[in-house]
């Protein structure tokens, strides 16, 4: 590697060992990660614990590089979004979403999606490549960065949450992107979020959503295991292999025996089935009922979301009486039920509007103009 490295890159223990080869203790990875992740802190002349040589090197031989912001739009309803340029024309967005109890950033893992799941705006988009762990805890350390003073101010004058003095006390990977189809730099952004020296976030507290890589769910169950979020949108294959294109490579009984096995180390005690609502295409009580019996055997929380459209989409949103109707029978059936309130759709953040900007490496969209055409 030539060039200053960006810290934001490095686990703890890679650190560490970066920091052996130039001649270093282990112990300063743990002060300079407690400063960069922790205290938010990119100036290495104010790690003040640091020895000063060390502070002198590392202005030479690193760098704290987060992503750097194109536009930063707030919604009425206090969601904020930023969108990130990750280089050669290429941008992410991540969202912050603040509520009474907690603040949850989104963050995305791929400049675009290869997945293309027919409801989703970020898969029109096309596919260029995977995000690095420096950009993926970029967009973590970004968010704290920007918000820490003003929204520190504005809760303890409310009197709402605090945790340690972190405005994102909940992270999830439902942003741009599948993130199982980018392991290994997810499990190491996750290494850094989980760190008792960086953010010490709860498993709990983190949620990994997937639409079903069987493989990768298995690994991150033995490697890794937080919180899981299954994007299922459909209770029977011929509908989900339309929806969902993965799941003609693992079809749902294979995803439903991943989820039991993930069980057996997740923090949690269920498993988050996302589902969202499309008119007159999943939303029927006749679906509902297949979901019942597709999860009789496991323990999960569904979490219904109305259609959020973005433009050039052929699927609209049900009615709310329609929603409600879906949701009761659920309940009915003995499943734990919560409709998901949209949030930050006035500036395009809310769930499945996020696009980007994706120079599209997979020749999706041209292959589509020429389908259109």
């Amino acid at each position: 590697m030539t060039g200053p490295v960006d810290l934001l890159a490095f686990t703890r223990q890679e650190l560490e060992a970066w920091l052996v080869s130039k001649g270093e203790k282990p112990f300063r990875a743990r002060q300079v990660f407690r400063w960069l992740h922790r205290l938010g802190v990119a100036d290495f002349a104010a790690m003040t614990d640091v020895a000063k040589g060390l502070r002198s090197q590392l202005g030479q031989w690193a760098r704290v590089a987060p992503p750097q912001v194109l536009s930063d739009r707030i919604s009425s309803d206090g969601t904020r979004k930023w969108l990130l340029d990750v280089g050669n024309g290429n941008a992410v967005e991540t969202v912050f979403i603040p509520e009474r109890s907690r603040g949850t950033l989104c963050i995305s893992t791929q400049a675009g999606c290869a997945l293309d799941c027919a409801f989703c705006a970020t898969g029109k988009q096309g596919f260029n490549r995977n995000l690095t762990t420096g950009e993926i805890i970029g967009q973590l350390w970004l968010a704290n960065h920007v918000l820490g003073p003003a929204y520190d101010q504005a809760r303890l004058a409310d009197g709402d949450w605090t945790d340690n003095g972190r405005v994102v006390t909940n992270v999830v990977l439902m942003g741009m992107g599948e993130p199982l189809a980018n392991y290994d730099a997810v499990v190491r952004a996750l290494a850094i979020m989980l760190d008792e020296f960086g953010y010490g976030l709860s498993r709990r507290r983190v949620t990994v959503s997937t639409s079903g890589i069987v493989p990768a769910i298995d690994r991150l169950r033995q490697e890794c295991p937080v919180a899981l979020a299954v994007s299922l949108h459909a209770p029977n294959d011929a509908l989900r292999d339309q929806l969902v294109p993965i799941n003609r490579k693992y079809p749902l009984r294979e995803l439903m025996a991943a989820c039991a096995r993930y069980l057996s180390a997740s923090p949690r005690d269920f498993i988050m089935f996302e589902y969202v609502l499309l008119d007159g295409v999943n939303d029927t009580l006749a679906h509902a009922d297949e979901l019942v019996a597709l999860t009789a055997d496991l323990s999960c929380k569904f979490n219904l979301i109305p259609f959020n459209p973005f433009p050039g989409s052929p699927f609209r949103r049900p009615c709310a009486a329609r929603v409600r109707a879906f949701a009761e029978r659920l309940m009915a059936a003995g499943r734990l039920t919560t409709i998901r309130r949209t949030r930050g759709d006035d500036v395009a953040a809310a769930c499945g509007q996020l696009a980007g900007q994706v120079q599209d490496r997979s020749r999706r969209t041209q292959r589509v103009e020429v389908v259109a055409s």
